[in-house]
């Protein structure tokens, strides 16, 4: 006989779907704390805490009459003083030894996630699934503690994520009525979340209600600015935009042959194919989104593939798990993640997987592993990524597998940060990825290798060799129908007017604030983050020209080395003086000529000649470069340029 439990709701347990008696509130919130552990022992002590807000004397061995109740209920048939198989004692504790079906919660959660990854009509009827579990508020009768707010938190917070991803399914299959009437609802339950209300402005416009559409955003903005005083993102503006425009991508998909031929299939391939199968087909299809959609793509990527890691380690199978994480093998461009607890994850998932590896599994799949621990590992440093991202070439070059080598060359791409002036390398590496992939058919490798050749051209001074890079690009995204790839060539036209002298300042910041809004949705927030401001930072230092620097600007990341120019606008030298004492070395990665470049000219401009020669020492290797070209983003002018001290008329000394 089975038995089941039940969170979303009261907490119930249940023996082949019929319900079993729970004798009271505590015992109910006993077993919702075990169940809210996931498989962990929770301690006797920590019960007592979780259960009770002033624990009477009696407590302790309150909570092992309560388990032993629950045992007798959950548990009927075991013989006495054997084992208990569900409930278990562990040391100081208790958990609860179940299967990954065994919550309605875990199954709930499993089937979101999975959702992301599936097609529209797949996603409609999964989602839907995975709703009906509810039976109302999360933990409903188990009180208040910290344990089940927290619990309750999380839960309803992935519901809402399923209804609208659930009514963003309808809405891709054309089933816009059932869209607007769950997304009316959502948004007057939940006014501030802003995907609802983008959801519902779309549906509305699809049905034919333009004027309503525009009514829903304006009706956003208005909340969004009377109950929390903010402008509403990006997302949002961007709809009210097009709706205006009524521009062409807003229209629904059409019911074209190839959409009835991809539903057809998919349909068949549910039907029939066995779950592992399943799991790796769900890899290869998180990797096509990935190389071939723009931002809401990458997300729902994200959203996946972790799952998928997960779902294969569950199933206790090394190799299987190998084979998810390692045949993702998606081109990395920017060498800081865009989620590093997620990155964190998946390299722990891969270490864990080399170990536990049977020798017989081969050295492809360990050196698929190894090249997606230095991919994911990117900007964190130490030698652990660096090692295992030349053991992963040195296997793929014995082997003669050119889509391996491609993906481990892109582990040493992302590793080939650890000074500054290390553009050649990276140009060497560009080339050979193109060469490789070019002649084995490997097209985002390929579009890689172009990428990183645009990077590493302009770097060194070559626009010439860098405009060949950005119109092969430019080819294979018409050919190849790659959205990403028009975003990298946009900022790097604009990037060339930045060192053009004839273009005035209003031109280049107008087109870095056009190339910023491209990067937006482009789903890349590892790159994005901060990154406007200090563009627009840069801009002025190379153009020389001073403050205002605005104190409020969203920094991200850069916020330590843009502080002493912020300082300086602001006229207090003494404070730039401690700030740029204080500035760290910049992390490896693409920008670090740029920032070590802005340290140098800070330093100069406060007369802090030690400052100056840390940063001097720093960019010494990279003298013969363009400082911040090799980003494909922007360019400060000669790093020579930052070597040498400024003007004496625009230095400043901080006195104290």
């Amino acid at each position: 006989m089975e038995v089941t439990f039940g969170v979303l709701g009261p907490v119930v347990a249940l023996r082949d779907g019929q319900a079993l008696a729970l004798r009271g509130r505590r015992h109910r919130e006993l077993l919702g704390r075990l169940i809210a552990a996931r498989g962990q022992v929770v301690t006797v002590a920590g019960l007592t805490e979780d259960l009770w807000a002033d624990a009477p004397a009696g407590a302790a061995g309150a909570i092992r009459t309560f388990v032993g109740e629950l045992r007798r209920v959950i548990e009927p048939d075991r013989a006495p003083r054997a084992p208990a198989g569900v409930l278990v004692t562990h040391g100081p504790g208790y958990a609860l030894h179940l299967d990954a079906g065994a919550v309605d919660a875990w199954r709930f959660e499993r089937a979101v996630q999975a959702a992301a990854a599936l097609p529209p009509d797949a996603a409609l009827d999964a989602l839907g699934e995975a709703l009906a579990l509810w039976r109302g508020a999360a933990y409903a009768d188990v009180g208040d503690g910290s344990w089940a707010q927290g619990e309750r938190a999380r839960l309803e917070e992935l519901r809402l994520l399923a209804r609208e991803r659930h009514a963003a399914a309808a809405l891709a299959l054309g089933r816009t009525g059932e869209a607007v009437a769950d997304l009316e609802r959502l948004t007057v339950e939940q006014p501030w979340r802003e995907e609802a209300w983008r959801l519902l402005a779309l549906a509305l416009y699809r049905s034919g209600r333009q004027g309503d559409a525009l009514a829903t955003l304006r009706r956003a903005r208005s909340l969004m600015d009377e109950g929390l005083g903010v402008e509403p993102g990006a997302a949002l503006r961007r709809l009210e935009v097009d709706v205006l425009r009524q521009a062409q991508h807003l229209d629904p998909p059409a019911d074209s042959a190839v959409g009835r031929l991809w539903a057809s299939t998919a349909a068949a391939y549910d039907r029939s194919v066995p779950p592992r199968v399943r799991l790796r087909s769900s890899v290869d299809m998180l990797r096509g989104l990935a190389v071939g959609a723009g931002g809401p793509g990458l997300q729902a990527v994200q959203a996946g593939r972790l799952e998928a890691v997960e779902a294969a380690e569950e199933l206790g199978d090394a190799e299987l798990t190998a084979r998810v994480i390692g045949g993702y093998d998606v081109p990395a461009i920017w060498p800081r993640g865009d989620d590093p607890e997620q990155a964190a994850r998946i390299v722990r998932a891969a270490e864990r997987a080399l170990i536990r590896l049977d020798a017989g599994a081969g050295d492809g799949l360990r050196a698929r592993l190894l090249a997606t621990i230095a991919v994911e590992s990117r900007g964190t440093g130490g030698r652990r990524p660096a090692e295992a991202a030349a053991e992963a070439e040195r296997i793929a070059r014995g082997l003669g597998d050119p889509s391996l080598l491609s993906f481990a060359l892109n582990g040493v791409l992302m590793q080939s940060f650890g000074r500054t002036g290390l553009a050649p390398r990276r140009d060497a590496l560009g080339a050979e990825l193109i060469e490789t992939a070019a002649r084995h058919g490997l097209t985002s490798f390929e579009v890689l290798g172009h990428l990183v050749r645009l990077q590493a051209r302009g770097a060194l001074d070559d626009p010439t060799g860098a405009d060949g890079h950005a119109a092969a690009l430019t080819a294979l995204a018409e050919r190849h129908e790659v959205p990403l790839i028009a975003v990298f060539v946009r900022w790097h036209e604009v990037r060339r007017l930045t060192l053009d002298a004839t273009v005035g300042w209003d031109a280049v910041a107008g087109a870095y604030a056009r190339a910023v809004a491209a990067l937006e949705s482009a789903g890349m927030p590892g790159m994005a983050g901060g990154l406007p401001a200090l563009v627009r930072l840069c801009l002025r230092v190379c153009r020389g020209m001073d403050a205002p620097v605005d104190a409020d600007e969203d920094w991200g990341p850069f916020e330590p080395w843009a502080r002493p120019f912020v300082l300086l606008a602001a006229d207090d030298a003494v404070a730039a003086g401690d700030a740029v004492r204080a500035v760290p070395d910049p992390p490896a990665d693409l920008l670090q000529e740029a920032l070590w470049c802005l340290v140098a000219r800070a330093a100069t401009l406060l007369n802090d000649a030690e400052t100056a020669e840390r940063a001097r020492v720093a960019l010494e290797p990279a003298a013969a470069e363009i400082a911040g070209a090799g980003s494909g983003l922007f360019a400060l002018g000669p790093v020579a340029s930052y070597l040498g001290p400024a003007e004496p008329s625009s230095s400043r000394s901080p006195s104290r």
